[in-house]
């Protein structure tokens, strides 16, 4: 479970930090080399994604969800200082409950 978790981590790492660059890239006028590092980021999201154990392309993309927005939110309070509310909190607890239902649910 622990390498689950941690592979959710680094794959949302990867998605919102590679977005985020292509967004400084191409919205607030930044290097082009940006850019490219980012797209580099968001391939590598790719393939860490793959690592899971889940024999679902669908439940795992569907559980990585949940975790990506409670990271998103994160990276908005932490890099960009926007701080999230009450209902995102809400929001994002309800999505992590149901990735739990999800990840944790006994399957044969």
């Amino acid at each position: 479970m622990i390498r689950t978790v941690i592979l959710f981590i680094f794959a949302g790492l990867a998605e919102i930090g590679g977005g985020y660059l292509i967004w400084q890239w191409l919205r607030e006028g930044r290097s082009f080399y940006l850019g490219l590092i980012g797209g580099v980021i968001l391939a590598l999201y790719g393939v860490i994604a793959t690592l899971q154990v889940f024999p679902s392309f669908g439940r795992v993309y569907a559980a990585y969800g949940g975790v990506f927005i409670v990271l998103s939110l994160l990276w908005s309070w932490g890099i960009d200082r926007k701080t999230p509310d009450l209902y995102d909190w809400i929001g994002a607890l309800i999505c992590i409950i149901g990735v739990s239902v999800m990840v944790l649910a006994p399957r044969h």
